[in-house]
């Protein structure tokens, strides 16, 4: 798992590859991840949108920008938790994901709070650094 706080919002990153949905032979790999957003702090927030930065194994970059994540804009008031699940393709055996969620609080500041940088990596592939 992969974690990171930024102003007392937790977010950890779980992610799991599918082999099931993966073509090696047509270069199609296939990824799930579990995101948790847990509001460790004292005042309510909403997620508005995600900048996901996605670097494949051959070191080309994707960005994905957009509203909300899941087809939600979840609120959460202190000690609240919002998982989600949701998977990326790549056309190498390897590569990096990580990114911001952009907030806003109850007292109207709008703030990024950081998505963990993580490896995605097939099992057998040969990891290297992206």
């Amino acid at each position: 798992m992969y974690t990171a706080t930024t102003r007392a919002i937790r977010v950890t990153v779980q992610p799991r590859y599918l082999p099931e949905q993966s073509d090696p032979a047509k270069s199609q790999y296939v990824w799930a991840y579990q995101v948790r957003i847990e509001n460790t702090g004292a005042v309510a927030v909403q997620l508005r949108s995600r900048h996901w930065k996605i670097t494949d194994g051959l070191g080309r970059l994707q960005e994905v920008k957009g509203r909300g994540v899941v087809g939600a804009t979840p609120r959460l008031e202190p000690g609240e938790v919002f998982e989600y699940t949701s998977g990326t393709p790549l056309s190498t055996p390897s590569g990096i994901m990580g990114g911001t969620y952009q907030m806003v609080s109850d007292t109207g500041e709008s703030f990024d709070i950081e998505i963990p940088t993580f490896s995605l990596d097939a099992p057998g592939a040969a990891r290297q650094l992206n």
